[in-house]
């Protein structure tokens, strides 16, 4: 049987050479630093196929190789790590050698690949090293999803049989019996200011500064400090559309801290708020016009003025700047969200494919 010469295409990085010989159903007999033999299916059909290179520089004697039904892939590990000019000895290319594109990269290409497989071998033992810190932050930030989740749980429960049981007369006395629990959640909720900042969690600051602070205005201001608006059924609206939000955002966050993703849960995560957050701004909107003759009313919070300008300026004027603002951060948050909605999707989707 007539011996052939298949076709090979190489590619190098600093410590290795791949060889990639068109072959298909091989059989490999020897491979050896300059010589590999097999039988297999080339372009000129089953026979037996042989070519020889010699190295520009010295190879290590231990090569492996790996055979498909479409090629044979050949590893050599250089004997110093350098970057080659080319791959053999002659300065002429054999006819049967040809570059691998699917590896080829140039010095520079190969070394800033160097480089990253470097940095993520440095980023791995430096986050070995923190496994104690990253346990007690996970630790962390479980329990308080924990804690947030089954307070928020418990407000919504209490809201929705209220409701199936009193219908509209509970829009009236929601405050008087959920106020505490929604004081304490969003008490425990600075603690989304404060992790950012510490690295706890990727969230930005800004977009949870501007959320928290916006619901303890409207909880701990308009609600905690004015009689007259507890009883109004705006707080039942405000409350219940805080809390449904709620009971899907931390199980999330609970499980992303056990590194699990639960598909259902996620897509109620990233498309539910995208109707209930703005509504949620429109009821805190609404709660803020409604409390704007009530603060002109009772002077309360107003801000002392000069004798020759008045006796003092209304709180009410800082609320209609508040306005504004709160509709600037509905912006702000809900393009964030957005922003993160289309992360999470593409990278779902780069894992499927």
């Amino acid at each position: 049987m007539q011996t052939l010469t298949p076709h090979v295409h190489w590619a190098q990085r600093h410590a290795e050479l791949y060889l990639r010989v068109e072959l298909s159903d091989a059989k490999v007999g020897t491979v050896c630093s300059i010589r590999t033999t097999a039988q297999g299916h080339g372009a000129k059909g089953d026979n037996e196929y042989e070519f020889s290179l010699e190295f520009l520089q010295p190879v290590r004697p231990e090569i492996s190789h790996k055979s498909t039904q479409r090629l044979v892939d050949i590893k050599i590990r250089k004997q110093e790590e350098r970057w080659w000019d080319r791959l053999t000895l002659q300065e002429r290319k054999p006819l049967f050698l040809a570059p691998d594109f699917d590896r080829w990269l140039d010095e520079s290409d190969a070394e800033m690949e160097l480089q990253a497989k470097e940095e993520e071998k440095i980023n791995r033992i430096s986050v070995e090293s923190r496994v104690p810190y990253l346990g007690l932050k996970k630790g962390y930030l479980f329990m308080y999803n924990l804690v947030q989740f089954l307070g928020f749980s418990w407000i919504f429960v209490n809201m929705t049989v209220r409701l199936f049981i009193l219908g509209q007369d509970s829009f009236y006395d929601t405050f008087h019996t959920t106020a505490d629990m929604m004081y304490f959640c969003q008490m425990m909720a600075v603690l989304e200011v404060i992790n950012p900042l510490l690295g706890l969690v990727k969230t930005g600051f800004f977009p949870s500064m501007i959320q928290v602070a916006g619901r303890n205005v409207i909880l701990f201001v308009i609600f905690g400090s004015l009689e007259d608006m507890q009883n109004k059924p705006v707080v039942f609206f405000v409350f219940y559309l805080w809390s449904t939000i709620e009971i899907f955002r931390y199980p999330f966050y609970m499980l992303a801290c056990m590194g699990t993703d639960w598909k259902l849960l996620t897509w109620l995560r990233y498309s539910l708020w995208i109707p209930l957050y703005p509504l949620g701004v429109l009821a805190e909107a609404v709660a803020v016009i409604q409390s704007l003759p009530i603060f002109d009313e009772t002077r309360l919070f107003s801000f002392p003025l000069p004798a020759m300008l008045g006796s003092s300026l209304s709180f009410s004027y800082t609320l209609q700047l508040y306005l504004i603002l709160m509709f600037l951060g509905l912006f702000i948050n809900f393009r964030h969200l957005y922003k993160q909605r289309r992360r999470r999707y593409r990278s779902r989707k780069r894992k499927v494919q």
